[in-house]
């Protein structure tokens, strides 16, 4: 199940976002866990990014990976005032880049990473494909 909670903010994404997320899940031949996805404002992220990552800097998306197996699990945090300036930034709409996040979440949890540009070209590649399937 996927849930979503919010911290600090008023509730604001578009809860048909589970069901596209839960496709990609199924797509990739995986089981759906238990996903909570926490949206916050980037001083709350910023804090959890200290606390558990001993990282000083913004993100906008921490991964708590709980999967086991092709069960795929975890607390995602993500902060919309982030995604919201790297919208700006990239000339992006907010909707979409949301979206991206989202995927690119669910996507590492399979098991996809982006450290190297072949893993990057791959992760991008897989993040569009899913993004055209939403509805």
């Amino acid at each position: 199940m996927i849930q979503f909670f919010y911290e600090n903010l008023p509730e604001s994404v578009d809860s048909n976002y589970k069901t596209w997320l839960e496709d990609i899940i199924i797509s990739e031949e995986k089981k759906l866990g238990e996903i909570s996805y926490i949206f916050c404002d980037d001083e709350y992220l910023l804090k959890i990014n200290q606390d558990y990552l001993q990282h000083d800097y913004y993100t906008d998306i921490i991964t708590f990976d709980y999967v086991k197996g092709k069960t795929i699990s975890a607390e995602i945090f993500v902060s919309l005032q982030r995604i919201s300036d790297n919208a700006s930034t990239l000339s992006k709409n907010y909707e979409e880049e949301l979206r991206r996040v989202l995927a690119h979440g669910i996507l590492h949890l399979i098991g996809y990473k982006d450290k190297t540009e072949e893993e990057e070209k791959q992760m991008r590649n897989k993040e569009d494909f899913y993004l055209a399937k939403y509805k």
